[in-house]
């Protein structure tokens, strides 16, 4: 594999398996991530899968799982939905 970091083209990683939530966008807007085999986690868009991706390590990506499950960000999309609702 080709040296990996931040903004690379998802299409370099080589054969990684991208996946998606269940919860997913039905349309195709969604992000997909895959493990990379030295254990860091890429993140891409999935409406642009040769685009650019994000590198994370698990650390990283814990930690921000644990925060969404603790409804840290949560205000980010309360506000939006607020704004569309009649």
């Amino acid at each position: 594999m080709t040296a990996v970091y931040n903004g690379m083209p998802a299409s370099q990683l080589g054969d990684v398996r991208w996946r998606k939530s269940r919860h997913s966008n039905p349309d195709g807007n969604c992000v997909e991530l895959a493990r990379l085999p030295d254990g860091r986690v890429a993140l891409r868009n999935s409406r642009h899968p040769s685009g650019p991706v994000l590198v994370y390590h698990p650390g990283e990506v814990a930690e921000f799982l644990k925060s969404t499950k603790d409804g840290e960000f949560d205000d980010l999309i309360l506000e939006h939905s607020q704004t569309l609702r009649p």
